[in-house]
């Protein structure tokens, strides 16, 4: 079942993003993800108590298992250190894919 990653982050001030943004597309290709959208903040989108983002991208993944092997690849251990270090505030939370939002409506009524 694909996986989605969903990363928000503000661009810190050094090069480091640079660097891992040359190197990461490899990477993720090696373990069958693709970047499906990448974003740039395009404004407030309402009342929200959490401060945005400047940038958004989405990668998809095969399954849990490739974006696993993605994290762990001792090939690219100096790879993720060059994310943390050239983002800040960064929020990356993963999705699975659904057909439709069903499943989500049965689970809250369930829990209720």
């Amino acid at each position: 079942m694909p996986l989605y990653a969903l990363n928000l982050f503000d661009p810190a001030d050094n090069d480091l993003y640079k660097q891992y943004s040359r190197r990461s597309v490899g990477a993720v290709k090696k373990h069958g993800g693709k970047v499906v959208s990448l974003g740039k903040l395009a404004g407030d989108a309402g009342d929200s108590k959490v401060e945005p983002r400047k940038v958004m991208i989405l990668v998809e993944w095969p399954n849990r298992e490739s974006f696993d092997a993605f994290l762990e690849d001792p090939d690219h251990k100096d790879l993720h250190p060059l994310r943390e270090g050239g983002t800040e505030n960064y929020l990356w939370w993963l999705y699975e894919s659904l057909e439709d939002l069903r499943p989500i409506f049965a689970e809250q009524n369930l829990a209720s």
